[in-house]
């Protein structure tokens, strides 16, 4: 929602800017959020590890209500000065607390709950999931444009609305996560309390960590590219209108979720390793012409086409990047194992790609960013290609 909404808020906290400079603040502060994932990762992996993912993840969900709600009724920069986007990043920062937390959690209890020789199906439901909370949040976005209200009463106050209603739907999770069993590798488990989820024990597997960083690199970054920041891009590169952008990303968003379950299955067939392998190539020789020729086209369908052509090829990450991370650790540090890496990552690389975006385009430099996601994801490549491939010697199939 915020990554959806920024273009309608951003004048609220940072008045006076142009609008580049306006939507770099924006992601600045969406960056920053970014940083307190390692934070969660580890705070909640280590819950998850000691009290239960079933835990871990109840807790999490309010921290995102609270945040969401924080923005919804915020006043800003003209009622209350600097004091406005202060709040505005104080509220980021619960979240992305929150969503460091999520990913280990779920990752690891997805992979937990699923049947040997299914997980790679099953733990690509993490990013269908994923995919549609940004399709939601598009679909609120669409029906306020096109149905509710006008682009002024958008700028003015609409954009609360969002954020109002998914600090309701953060509450209605937490209900429903709340009654969730707990997985069994966590019921089973039986090291001492003490030695879960910790940073001592973790340390014994330095090789699964690293690993870990080198797996998400290129895949986090090429994803948040191609959909937190794709939005921004049509509109202020390829200079569509806000209601064709929407449009477009949503229609795109809607393929891409399908498309997880698929490549699951295949991942569970062929294994994983193939599936990042072909991610790794042809992202690295595709992502500079992909983005090139969108940053020239107005045509939709030409966006369209070139859109999905990338997010077909992030596919070979988004759908087992959660099962293979999960495959490498012991249950009683999984959810650590995955969670504080991973998030480690994310923060460096996928909160700071709409910053680094922007920040090229301001500097009259936006193809060094397109080669900036080519080089990441090559590095990722080369720890494909070294990686062990775990779906058939995996500790999920293993006691500890």
């Amino acid at each position: 929602m915020y990554a959806a909404f920024s273009i309608y808020f951003a004048k609220y906290f940072f008045p006076g800017a142009n609008n580049t400079a306006q939507l770099i603040n924006t992601a600045g502060i969406f960056a920053v959020g970014f940083l307190m994932r390692p934070l969660g990762g580890y705070f909640f992996g280590r819950l998850a590890d000691q009290k239960g993912r079933k835990t871990a993840m109840a807790i999490s969900v309010l921290l995102m209500a609270l945040g969401s709600l924080l923005i919804g009724l915020l006043p800003g920069y003209h009622q209350i000065g600097i004091a406005a986007p202060l709040l505005l990043l104080a509220a980021r920062m619960l979240q992305g607390l929150s969503t460091g937390g999520e990913y280990g959690a779920s990752a690891t209890y997805l992979s937990e709950t699923a049947t040997s020789g299914r997980r790679g199906f099953y733990s690509s439901f993490q990013y269908v999931t994923l995919i549609g909370g940004q399709l939601l949040a598009i679909a609120v976005q669409l029906v306020l444009q096109v149905f509710v209200l006008s682009e002024s009463q958008l700028q003015e106050w609409g954009w609360r609305i969002p954020f109002l209603l998914g600090a309701l739907l953060s509450i209605a999770a937490y209900g429903l996560r709340n009654r969730m069993p707990e997985s069994d590798a966590f019921e089973n488990e039986t090291m001492q309390l003490n030695k879960r989820g910790s940073l001592r024990a973790l340390a014994r597997h330095p090789k699964a960590v690293m690993t870990v960083f080198g797996l998400t690199l290129g895949g986090t970054l090429a994803f948040y590219t191609y959909t937190t920041y794709m939005q921004k891009f049509l509109v202020n590169t390829s200079g569509m209108s806000r209601h064709q952008s929407t449009l477009l990303l949503f229609a795109a968003l809607l393929l891409f979720a399908a498309l997880q379950p698929l490549f699951g299955l295949l991942s569970d067939r062929v294994g994983r390793k193939p599936l990042l392998i072909g991610f790794g190539i042809a992202g690295s020789i595709l992502t500079v012409p992909l983005l090139g020729q969108l940053s020239h086209t107005n045509d939709p369908i030409t966006a369209f086409a070139l859109m999905m052509a990338a997010l077909v090829i992030i596919s070979g990450y988004t759908s087992i990047n959660a099962v293979v991370k999960a495959e490498l650790f012991p249950v009683s540090i999984r959810t650590l194992g995955v969670g504080l890496p991973y998030s480690i990552t994310v923060a460096i690389f996928g909160g700071s790609a709409e910053y680094i975006a922007l920040w090229c385009k301001q500097a009259v430099a936006k193809r060094a960013f397109y080669w900036y996601v080519s080089a990441c994801i090559f590095i990722s490549l080369i720890v494909y290609i070294f990686m062990r491939d775990n779906s058939r010697n995996s500790y999920l199939d293993r006691n500890m």
